[in-house]
């Protein structure tokens, strides 16, 4: 039996996303028959993993989930909340599988969210390089310059000093006291849209994300969720190896 990298079984066992699993090894919570794990180190899915003590089950044969929600706003995007606020995992009602989030939306965002246990699969859309792209039905209160949708479209600079790449800004509606937009990123900075309409001085009323990559969110009720159909699975694959090709 082949070892492999302890944060990939982490991430293949529904525990977490593979860069928590990284950040929970360098904090020194896990441990591979005892012994503190350091990133790189490989183990058999057979070897006692645990987190904080507690083991981890590692699967013999992986049965991987991919699921899509449309997030309601007032839940925030982890498996548990000290706070005791509501979780997005509280609405998978009937999902058997352990599967945890691909990204975030902040607790005040809605719209296209996608949870998964496997780990490659969730890091090829999270990840920068790949350039999967996310749109965000964005609705601000009036008026809004071409000056501050051209900033916008070219990249602005964030609070912390980041400046975001170019994104595609289309005007959808304007009206007196609202404009609603639909912007589209590829970046995964944490609540970027929000901040990129801070940095121009745009109030948001509302956020919603409407599609990631080829995939949308469509007529999918708040607080439902559904399994990605096959199609939709090999297009966001299809998506996420193309930049990856083009990036070589």
């Amino acid at each position: 039996m082949e070892k492999i990298r302890v944060q990939k079984l982490l991430s293949d066992a529904g525990y977490c996303s593979r860069r928590k699993a990284e950040a929970l090894i360098e904090s020194g919570k896990v441990k591979n028959n005892g012994r503190p794990v350091r990133i790189g180190d490989k183990a058999l899915p057979t070897d006692l993993i645990t987190v904080d003590g507690e083991r981890v089950y590692i699967p013999r044969k992986k049965e991987f989930r991919y699921i899509m929600m449309n997030k309601p706003r007032g839940y925030v995007t982890t498996l548990a909340d000290e706070q005791g606020r509501r979780c997005v995992t509280d609405l998978l009602e009937g999902v058997d599988t352990r599967v945890y989030p691909i990204g975030r939306l902040d607790r005040n965002s809605e719209g296209l969210l996608l949870f998964t246990n496997d780990g490659a699969f969730a890091n090829s859309i999270m990840h920068p390089s790949r350039e999967v792209t996310k749109t965000y039905r964005v609705t601000v209160k009036a008026p809004v310059t071409e000056e501050q949708l051209t900033q916008m479209s070219a990249g602005v600079e964030l609070d912390d000093g980041f400046k975001t790449a170019p994104a595609n800004i289309v005007t959808k509606v304007s009206e007196p006291t609202r404009v609603v937009l639909l912007v589209t990123i590829h970046e995964g900075k944490k609540r970027e849209v929000r901040r990129m309409c801070d940095a121009v001085g745009l109030e948001v009323m509302r956020l919603r994300r409407i599609s990631i990559g080829p995939v949308k969110l469509g007529m999918l009720k708040p607080g439902a969720w559904r399994d990605l159909t096959a199609e939709e699975l090999r297009a966001l694959r299809t998506a996420a190896g193309k930049q990856e090709k083009k990036n070589k």
